[in-house]
């Protein structure tokens, strides 16, 4: 089997969906820090994509900035897919570790991430007119990036195609579930926050009268 570089191997299983990730498996390869590279490049792609799209084909964005909606977008979104896919298939017999989900996970996403840049790019040098070209590369990227997850998650838990499908669709319930969690787990401390404030400030009110 080949011997390829860490950057060589993101793009053996980018371009080949089919076996790309058997042979990661089987050669044990894949990095945190190419992970970690793009899950930064997406963050910043998607940041990108919201702020400074083409005016002619987007909406002028607000003028105050905030970073929090785009690292949900991203970077929350992807470790609750990890720890959602982790957690399941360790209940379906998965053979892959969290390392291997997150490293195979991110990879899939190069495509995508790819198209994010492509069509900020595009938006500044193409008509309104030819905007269909925009929307071709986002399926594009979309389908594919879609096609290598389940090619991703199937050979690192060794699953069927039933089986990845199930596991996908069980994945999408966990994270909605942890989401919602996490949502309701901020919303608590917010709540906590005020009331501790509240009294706070009551008290310095009460001392200085």
């Amino acid at each position: 089997m080949m011997d390829l570089t860490a950057g060589q191997w993101v793009v053996h299983a980018v371009t080949h969906p089919a076996e790309g990730f058997e042979d990661m498996r089987w050669k044990k390869a894949g990095s945190l820090k190419i992970t970690a590279v793009i899950l930064l490049l997406w963050f910043a792609g998607a940041i990108l994509h919201g702020r400074m799209y083409g005016f002619q084909f987007f909406a002028v964005p607000e003028k105050v900035f905030n970073i929090v909606p785009f690292l949900v977008q991203t970077v929350v979104i992807f470790l609750a897919w990890v720890i959602g896919n982790w957690s399941v298939c360790t209940l379906l017999d998965g053979e892959g570790n969290m390392r291997n989900i997150a490293v195979y996970s991110a990879y899939a996403l190069v495509p995508y991430v790819v198209s994010l840049y492509a069509e900020v790019l595009l938006s500044h040098i193409l008509i309104r007119d030819e905007g269909i070209f925009l929307q071709i590369i986002s399926v594009t990227g979309t389908l594919w990036t879609a096609v290598l997850l389940f090619s991703a998650i199937r050979s690192v838990h060794q699953y069927t195609a039933f089986k990845t499908v199930l596991a996908v669709l069980l994945t999408i319930a966990a994270m909605l579930i942890m989401l919602f969690l996490l949502v309701l787990a901020l919303s608590l401390l917010q709540n906590v926050w005020l009331f501790v404030y509240s009294v706070f400030t009551e008290l310095m009110y009460r001392l200085k009268v």
